[in-house]
């Protein structure tokens, strides 16, 4: 006997990125774009104010997400433009830099607030390099100018975690916490 349709959690985020995390990973979603201002650089805090600013949903759960990129205590956010790409990309060359995340998963009875790090090292980059990746365009919107999904892979030597977490959600975190807190429902545990 076929267990009922799990229902599709909220999803506090317009990420392209998360949603196809999501649809991958099996798990029902529909988007409610956040109503939350970023103002630290905390990831988790970002991650918890975006999942409560889109409120409650008949104790679905609502999941936030936040990513930044940090390399010798510097954060990396979105480049402006491709001069900002092309010096962010050549401070990571041939470097380890954190992806970290925040993750909060909620509803109205509880709340899992998470932190995930994977370590990425890149390869070492000459100006070739650097040039093609950023002609590529793939650097636009992306904290720490890159996209591992993409051509951005060609940079990385080594990474050390979850690669969903450097996509745009720690995949593992989130199927290991619907597992346990819906056993089954999300076809985990």
């Amino acid at each position: 006997m076929a267990a009922p349709p799990a229902p599709p959690l909220i999803l506090a985020s317009t990420s392209p990125r998360r949603r196809e995390i999501l649809e991958q990973l099996g798990i029902p979603f529909d988007v409610v774009p956040p109503s939350y201002e970023e103002e630290s650089g905390d990831p988790v805090e970002h991650a918890v104010g975006k999942a409560r600013s889109v409120g409650s949903f008949e104790g679905r759960p609502v999941l936030g997400c936040d990513t930044e990129v940090i390399c010798e205590g510097r954060v990396y956010g979105k480049p402006r433009n491709e001069a900002d790409a092309e010096e962010m990309l050549d401070s990571l060359a041939g470097k380890t830099h954190e992806v970290v995340s925040g993750l909060a998963l909620l509803t109205p009875a509880w709340e899992e607030v998470h932190r995930d790090v994977t370590r990425v090292t890149f390869r070492p980059l000459d100006a070739r390099d650097l040039a093609h990746y950023v002609a590529s365009g793939e650097w636009e919107g992306r904290a720490g100018a890159y996209a591992i999904q993409g051509l951005g892979a060609s940079l990385v030597e080594r990474l050390e975690g979850d690669y969903l977490n450097v996509v745009g959600l720690p995949g593992a975190l989130l199927v290991r916490l619907l597992a346990e807190r819906f056993p089954g429902t999300y076809g985990f545990g």
